[in-house]
């Protein structure tokens, strides 16, 4: 499977046009989603198609609206770590901005809804959720009202939780299936373990984000990616009800788990007592002080049922399950360097494991969970989600409906050219952005491959191209690319036309 980049002209051109052009831009998105059948899907970085494809069919209560809000859009994903003004350049625009930010009708699911059904719209094959949460903290001293702690309490913000679906055979990433934005409330003094069950819970987000993106088409496969946050019967029994398979990071290892034999064991002591499946190697990513590597991993899987906890919760109940059927997979490092911590995980899985290569399908799959952790950097660095200075958390939910669907588009730009890093950068790029980008690359005098072309526009945005600096990430290309453009805007009002 590969990505083809759609680096389309005019980037920066008003996108208030009539019915024709949602048409061909709805016809368009619908061809995108239709093409991962063939195994081509299309990335589509230019920013007034991207802003109506995703903004075009939101319901916010006024057509007009709607139309300001594909605008607003593709203003901010030409400029996504701007403030407002910055990213409107005229008062009108930024005016029209503030009053679509404070209609009631413009809500961040209103806003999000169609991105959320278009990325679900899947035509076969297998596709991992990666479900996560990430907190928007947005300072102690700022007077907003309606706004919940974060961190240890000593900042106020919200959360969001959101399911990122990614391909299971390639790190494609789709968009986001759904989302939900929360505000964290203190736990109750002194209460009991018999009360904890019958109270709202934060955890119980995992379960309704997972409702809201509901079962897979016809033909496709869901496989939620979580980390512990989602070892809880409740999640198991709603991704059975979504008809979902799953894969979880065990965090309740000290658990009583029944075994073939009849007894009962905890599951920390009777996953590494299975019989050694296999062993291969792993390449892991850099982690703190930690350099990535390649690790050799060994296996060892079993299948176990996940009894239903006591007490039960309300809804764990009413499903009516005593237990819950699933598999075990341990990977554990072997060999570490020396000052280096193995890695280790225990997985929980329904897909059945009757080998090790199907063992070894859950692991990479597991692995691709840190890339919801760029996303989450996308969104709070690249978008800049804290910084906004919305004085009602109505407000922030607003903005941040509007940077999440910016953020998800910017996340892709860093896995295009390791997709295809061979195709000639001109039959993907517009004829005017190479030479251009060779004019503020001095001494660059071919561009001959789109990995070239994302290397070079990575140095633009500051990636400094050192030998042993890897390749750049998402960050430096979009800053590059922000460059790029700006200078192609420059050189059409100058001369007219480029590009």
């Amino acid at each position: 499977m590969f990505l083809v980049c759609r680096l389309l002209r005019s980037p920066f051109a008003a996108t208030e046009q009539g019915g024709d052009a949602d048409c061909c831009a709805t016809t368009a998105f619908r061809e995108r989603a239709r093409s991962t059948e063939v195994g081509v899907s299309t990335l589509v970085l230019e920013v007034d198609e991207g802003a109506q494809q995703s903004f075009g069919e939101c319901e916010l209560g006024d057509a007009r609206r709607t139309k300001r809000a594909v605008k607003l859009a593709a203003q901010v994903a030409a400029h996504p770590d701007g403030s407002t003004p910055t990213q409107t350049e005229d008062w009108a625009d930024c005016t029209a901005a503030y009053r679509l930010f404070d209609a009631d009708d413009v809500s961040f699911q209103a806003r999000a809804e169609p991105h959320w059904r278009c990325t679900r719209a899947r035509h076969g094959g297998t596709w991992l959720l990666i479900g996560d949460t990430t907190e928007i903290d947005c300072g102690i001293h700022r007077d907003v009202s309606d706004w919940g702690p974060t961190g240890n309490g000593c900042g106020w913000g919200c959360h969001r939780h959101s399911s990122l679906m990614i391909a299971a055979d390639s790190d494609e990433i789709v968009g986001r299936a759904g989302a939900e934005l929360f505000h964290r409330t203190p736990v109750r003094k002194r209460e009991t373990l018999r009360l904890k069950p019958h109270r709202a819970r934060e955890s119980e987000v995992w379960g309704r984000v997972i409702d809201r993106v509901g079962p897979p088409p016809e033909g496709a496969r869901f496989s939620p990616v979580f980390d512990a946050g989602a070892d809880n019967c409740e999640v198991f029994c709603h991704r059975q009800q979504q008809r979902c398979d799953w894969i979880v990071r065990a965090a309740q290892q000290p658990r009583w788990v029944p075994t073939a034999a009849g007894r009962r064991l905890p599951l920390l002591d009777l996953v590494p007592a299975q019989p050694l499946a296999g062993t291969d190697e792993l390449s892991l990513r850099a982690r703190g002080p930690q350099p990535a590597r390649t690790a050799t991993i060994e296996v060892r899987y079993a299948p176990r049922p996940m009894p239903r906890p006591r007490p039960a919760t309300p809804f764990s109940k009413a499903c009516g399950s005593s237990a819950i059927p699933m598999w075990v997979v341990e990977a554990r490092e072997v060999g570490a360097p020396a000052g280096v911590e193995p890695r280790h995980w225990v997985l929980l899985t329904s897909e059945p494991v009757p080998d090790f290569d199907a063992a070894w399908v859950i692991i990479g799959w597991s692995k691709k969970r840190p890339l919801v952790e760029d996303d989450h950097t996308c969104l709070k660095t690249g978008c800049r989600v804290p910084e906004r200075q919305s004085q009602t958390s109505a407000g922030l939910a607003r903005v941040t409906g509007l940077l999440s669907i910016v953020a998800v588009r910017l996340l892709p730009l860093n896995s295009i050219a390791r997709t295809d890093p061979d195709r000639p950068a001109g039959r993907v790029v517009p004829a005017a952005w190479l030479p251009m980008l060779r004019a503020l690359r001095p001494g660059r005098q071919a561009i001959p491959t789109v990995a070239e072309f994302f290397r070079s526009l990575a140095m633009l945005g500051g990636f400094l191209g050192r030998r042993h600096d890897g390749e750049p990430g998402w960050l430096t290309i979009w800053r590059g690319l922000d460059k790029l453009i700006l200078c192609l805007r420059g050189a059409n009002a100058v001369h007219g036309k480029c590009g």
